[in-house]
């Protein structure tokens, strides 16, 4: 699941990953960061991680699981081709001005 929420000031989003699973431990990359692993917490069985992200743009991500196994998100906003023969997540930002 992806919350969004526009910060005006920054012309950008603050966009909460959630996923829902019973691993271990989960980590979020994403191209907007130069795909970076940022941790994700667990809470109730989901795993979320928040990161900010430019507006207006298109942005790649997937989720690792123990280490070991790359997931999709069943809530991203649009899917894409990666070079390893599977798919990519992909968040989208509008800025509302």
């Amino acid at each position: 699941m992806l919350k969004k929420k526009y910060v005006k000031s920054k012309d950008e989003y603050e966009v909460t990953f959630e996923l829902p699973s019973e691993a271990k431990e989960a980590v979020l990359v994403c191209e907007a960061n130069g795909w970076e692993p940022v941790a994700m917490k667990k809470s109730k069985g989901t795993f979320a991680a928040k990161l900010r992200v430019p507006a207006n743009g298109r942005y790649q991500y997937r989720f690792l699981l123990n280490n070991n196994e790359w997931v999709n998100d069943n809530a991203a906003d649009a899917y894409v081709p990666n070079e390893h023969g599977s798919t990519n997540s992909v968040v989208e930002t509008y800025s509302v001005n």
